[in-house]
């Protein structure tokens, strides 16, 4: 056998790097006073050189983040660009309220031909951290990447300077030690964006990673800053952002979550998990919960202390957690849902945020359905790893460090290890020591691996799941039942499920009804179907799905003719979109019961009046861009959309229910009629296009046939 390939953590140099070129930034007189700093810088890294945009060119019409970038994108980026090539431009965005410290309000998005997706199709990537204020504190709202360096490179903006560094010296450094050569080399006060092993070896799962282990997961840009040869981006900033009311700033802050800056204890756990996962630790171990970006009163992110190396058995680490990181531990059972965390009432609501720091709001006992949203529903017996708190602990630590992203190595790779070893799929083939996912050597060999893209199985799951089923023959290695899922809703009953957990766009199930989450009833499911379809990428962890309980109620036993359950996802698309762009945070939004909230944060920090049906439409517009975008370079249409997602739930959730193919289409076609798109190709009609504000997008899908 083999033996395992180990990596050592690499120790921190300070040497100075060799400096491949330095450019002075001329500052743009900017018309915008409040919220956004007026300037979008465009770095072209195959020549070094550096220039600006107005960001008042865009704003307030495409208000900030992912709407901005969608615009940019649509304008510069034709057909034909891979993820991978040097014509392929990612786009990172601050929002208005980035930075201003309004609470919720530090987040930024990255935008361009994610590497992750398959087929490869323009997508986003959220992330937190400090980084995107430190942008704004630099004077810029976000920076066009563009080309590629000819050598492996590193961007240092401080302030109106940008330098362009060699990454000889951090090329195949792990994340945190990248960031504390940065650190030792510019200043502790910088705030860094790098990538780990894996985006230097182009594996289309790598991630890119600021402070806090906050990360842009989804869509694999962590490749795209490889295939760039990019290792980092750190940033100083001297300056401030103004918002354009202090007063409601403050208010803003005691209304969301209230009370603002609760008490923040380290506590003593002995349990981890939850539910059918749920582990008894020997020891205990102590978490704190931290927010994950600037000026944020919330904690939702759990910072798990003194936890197991995966490098050093005489050294602890930090490392912060959100929920799929349960799942590294312990995967026997999926967890039981209460109906709240999809549904809910004015007098009842979950907000996530809380729910995560452990603090959820004691239930209000007059509200008359209490006792069905507080009843848990069961979720699958799935028999994939059983509770091992250390295993799961490395096999985090080890994703953190190498820059991939956790999600698919958690519900994606070692589910489908397990499942397809279970069904005799794995017996020809040789991957140098048993496939064995409660093993944690194996854990560490196959980590290793895939990162490193060492030997054939290395090159192949490098590629990512999507493609490695299909390289091995798609049938048999994704299609394939296992036969070990069954329900705790229905006892004894067994549930078909493939080998693979793949719905549309290359991603893995989330919330959908089957696989990771799965235990949703059939109205949330169908919905979180809806959101995929039209997307390019997992839409669960921005979008989040919520409704009234009241319209669950109306829904009924018939969700596919429901027209108040495509009015909900639509909302949910919108408040998705707005999160990304004014921007907000993905926990918090949406708020069934304080709907103007973002045209309210949006007007605190810009000084611009708006209102919610006008943030709505900004809402809309950026939507029909991502649309735009998608018809244009990547030939979407309604055929395509059903064709891709219509598969994965042709399978039974919890209940054994699924839907026919024809009410399916029934939904798609009140969705479409809808959103003002022909319900026969899927595109968009003239007046839909029209009406927000996009003649010129209207006139260039005519020429390309593209209009009905």
């Amino acid at each position: 056998m083999e033996k395992p390939a180990t990596v050592t953590a690499p120790q921190t140099a300070t040497t100075a790097p060799e400096i491949l070129a330095k450019v002075k930034v001329e500052r743009l007189e900017n018309s915008l006073r409040y919220g956004y700093v007026g300037t979008i810088l465009r770095i072209n890294l195959s020549d070094f050189s550096v220039s600006t945009v107005a960001t008042a060119s865009y704003v307030p019409k495409y208000i900030g983040g992912r709407a901005l970038a969608n615009r940019i994108f649509y304008d510069e980026v034709g057909p034909e660009v891979g993820a991978l090539t040097p014509e392929n431009k990612i786009i990172f965005m601050t929002g208005p309220t980035t930075a201003t410290g309004i609470p919720t309000g530090g987040r930024s998005v990255f935008t361009g031909i994610a590497a992750n997706n398959y087929p490869e199709q323009y997508a986003w990537s959220g992330i937190g951290g400090w980084f995107g204020a430190e942008v704004k504190f630099a004077g810029y709202d976000g920076f066009i990447l563009e080309g590629a360096a000819p050598e492996p490179a590193y961007i240092f903006i401080d302030d109106d300077k940008v330098s362009f560094f060699s990454a000889a010296g951090l090329w195949g450094r792990l994340v945190h030690d990248t960031q504390a050569t940065l650190e030792a080399m510019h200043g502790r006060e910088i705030k860094s964006i790098v990538i780990g092993p894996a985006g230097e070896n182009l594996m289309r799962n790598a991630s890119i990673t600021t402070s806090n282990d906050n990360v842009a997961a989804k869509s694999g840009f962590g490749a795209v800053f490889g295939a760039k040869n990019l290792k980092a981006i750190s940033v100083r900033g001297s300056g401030v952002v103004v918002p354009a009311d202090i007063k409601r700033l403050f208010e803003l802050r005691l209304q969301m979550c209230s009370p603002a800056m609760r008490p923040n204890p380290v506590v003593h756990e002995f349990v981890h998990g939850m539910d059918g996962n749920q582990i008894a630790v020997l020891g205990g171990w102590y978490r704190g919960q931290v927010a994950c970006s600037h000026g944020c009163n919330q904690h939702c992110c759990r910072l798990m202390m003194d936890m197991p190396s995966a490098f050093s058995d005489s050294e602890t680490v930090n490392q912060v957690e959100k929920c799929v990181g349960i799942f590294a531990y312990g995967f026997a059972e999926d967890c039981a849902w209460l109906p709240i965390m999809s549904w809910e009432t004015e007098q009842n609501t979950l907000p996530p945020c809380k729910m995560l720091s452990g603090e959820p709001p004691a239930p209000d006992l007059s509200d008359p359905h209490l006792p069905a949203l507080f009843a848990k529903v069961p979720g699958d017996i799935v028999n994939y790893w059983k509770p091992d708190f250390h295993k799961g602990s490395v096999m985090m630590h080890l994703c953190n460090e190498y820059g991939i992203d956790k999600w698919d190595v958690i519900v994606w790779y070692f589910t489908w290890l397990s499942m397809a070893k279970k069904e005799g799929l794995l017996e020809d083939m040789d991957f140098g020591m048993e496939v064995d996912v409660e093993n944690e050597v194996f854990v560490r060999y196959f980590l290793d691996m895939i990162c490193y893209r060492r030997g054939k199985w290395g090159q192949l799951f490098g590629e990512g799941m999507a493609r490695a089923t299909r390289e091995l023959g798609y049938e048999k290695y994704s299609r394939s039942i296992y036969h070990g899922r069954y329900s705790q809703a229905v006892p004894g009953l067994q549930l078909d499920l493939p080998v693979s957990l793949e719905t549309a766009w290359g991603m893995s199930y989330h919330w959908a009804g089957r696989g990771y989450e799965g235990s949703n009833n059939k109205p949330t499911w169908l919905a979180v179907t809806l959101m995929q379809m039209t997307s390019t990428r997992d839409t669960q962890t921005v979008a989040h799905f919520h409704g009234d309980y009241n319209d669950l109620l109306a829904i009924g036993d018939d969700p596919c003719h429901s027209r108040i359950l495509v009015d909900d996802v639509i909302m949910n698309e919108n408040k998705a979109e707005l999160k990304d762009s004014v921007s907000t945070c993905e926990w918090q939004s949406p708020d069934l019961y304080w709907t103007s909230m973002e045209a309210e944060m949006f007007t605190c920090a810009t000084g611009i009046e708006i209102t919610e049906e006008e943030l709505e439409e900004a809402a809309v517009r950026s939507k029909l861009l991502m649309r735009a975008i998608t018809m244009r370079n990547h030939a979407r249409t309604r055929q395509l959309e059903v064709d891709s997602i219509y598969p994965s739930i042709i399978y039974p959730d919890c209940h054994g229910e699924t839907v026919t193919e024809v009410e399916f289409n029934d939904l798609v076609d009140l969705y479409y009629e809808a959103r003002g798109w022909d319900q026969a190709t899927g595109w968009p009609t003239r007046e839909t296009w029209e009406r927000y504000g996009l003649a010129d997008v209207a006139h260039d899908m005519q020429e390309l046939g593209m209009l009905p």
